[in-house]
């Protein structure tokens, strides 16, 4: 099922925002624009839409990372996690997960799927901001993503 409010927006994507905390996403957007980052931000609000966001649309225009949260609902952040490895043009895309979740199984699990960084959620709001700042920092300014790969 595609998700039209993603295809126009697609276009620009420079991080899709994975979470189904109204607070969490407010907190993250917040902290992302007190610290400079211009990147535009798409917020996926449960699997479903993350895996529309990636497969749904323009696969040429793909975010800089995918910054993901575990706990969502309909489907889980480690599917999506899943399918963003097992697809050949999604398959080097940088995640992180930045969770709540203090689950040893859910980090053995995200590194046994790939993901690139696994980040728990600081509970203070300064910490929060400042983990915010450092991702931005160094997936969008000091990180080389590997060259987008085309659709047919």
């Amino acid at each position: 099922m595609k998700n039209d409010r993603f295809e126009e927006l697609q276009k620009e994507a420079s991080i899709l925002l994975v979470e189904d905390d109204p607070d969490h996403e407010e907190l993250a957007m917040r902290a992302l624009s007190k610290h400079g980052v211009a990147n535009k931000v798409f917020v996926a609000r449960d699997g479903a839409e993350a895996i529309d966001f990636l497969f749904g649309g323009n696969l040429n225009a793909l975010p800089e990372v995918v910054l993901l949260d575990l706990n969502l609902p309909k489907v889980s952040g480690l599917e999506v996690l899943r399918r963003i490895r097992e697809s050949p043009l999604t398959h080097t895309l940088p995640v992180v997960i930045l969770t709540s979740s203090d689950e040893e199984a859910d980090l053995a699990r995200s590194y046994e799927l790939g993901v690139n960084s696994y980040i728990r959620k600081p509970v203070n709001f300064t910490e929060f901001a400042e983990a915010i700042r450092q991702l931005g920092a160094y997936w969008l300014v000091l990180n080389q993503s590997p060259p987008k790969k085309r659709s047919a």
